[in-house]
């Protein structure tokens, strides 16, 4: 027998100062996990699933400052992190490791990975 619990609720923000063309200038976030401080970021991108809609909701920011090196790291990460996700919530480990091949391709090919020689040519192994 489960009794009500109370749910606890948790607070997650962004701030986002933007020039006068609406370009990000700076983006500091915080959370209610957090210990009360603001944290600076340059990039975020933020998806949220709607499934009444059955569509993905996206906010993609970055800083003026953020340099071509800087979104690929970030690009790749976020590639190999969406892989974990997939396969930890959907156990689709075939899927999940096609998306890491893709990652590790991205990854040669900006040069945040040195070249293992599987994508060399046309990009097919």
């Amino acid at each position: 027998m489960s009794q009500n619990k109370p749910l606890k609720k948790e607070k997650f923000s962004i701030d986002v100062l933007m020039d006068e063309n609406l370009i990000p200038e700076d983006l500091q976030w915080n959370s209610s996990q957090g210990k009360g401080q603001s944290e600076k970021a340059s990039a975020a991108l933020i998806y949220l699933w709607n499934a009444q809609k059955n569509e993905t909701f996206s906010l993609d920011l970055w800083t003026k400052k953020m340099s071509i090196e800087e979104m690929n790291k970030m690009m790749f990460q976020t590639i190999m992190t969406l892989a974990n996700s997939y396969e930890k919530a959907t156990s689709e480990d075939q899927l999940a490791n096609a998306m890491r091949d893709f990652g590790e391709f991205f990854g040669e090919k900006t040069e945040i990975l040195p070249k293992s020689g599987k994508f060399d040519g046309n990009g097919e192994r």
